[in-house]
């Protein structure tokens, strides 16, 4: 591989980046930051994506898979991308990074 193809590479830090993007409107922090990112599966380019919400009667869960395959699909070799929303096991405030407790006071 050359060293262009490298740094294009498609890989889960790539695609982890580009879910930095995917904001919690509620909260205002990014579902990387937030925990909410369960998996990254990459296969032949298609991407699976497996995401939490912070409770199961949250309503951005169609808002948040559309912008995950957007923002995905957007990167350098992406086929398809599969967004898979899970509740188990149930987001807990654990999962949160140091820069989200920061943020939120916790």
């Amino acid at each position: 591989m050359d060293g262009q193809n490298v740094a294009h590479a498609l890989t889960e830090e790539r695609v982890l980046e580009a879910l930095e993007d995917v904001i919690d409107p509620e909260l205002g922090l990014d579902f990387v930051t937030l925990g909410l990112i369960y998996g990254v599966e990459i296969r032949d380019g298609d991407v699976e994506v497996v995401f939490s919400l912070t409770t199961p009667g949250c309503p951005i869960g169609p808002q948040a898979a559309a912008e995950i395959v957007e923002l995905v699909g957007a990167l350098d070799g992406v086929g398809n991308v599969t967004p898979r929303l899970v509740f188990d096991p149930p987001w807990t405030k654990e999962r949160l990074s140091e820069d989200a407790r920061f943020a939120l006071g916790i």
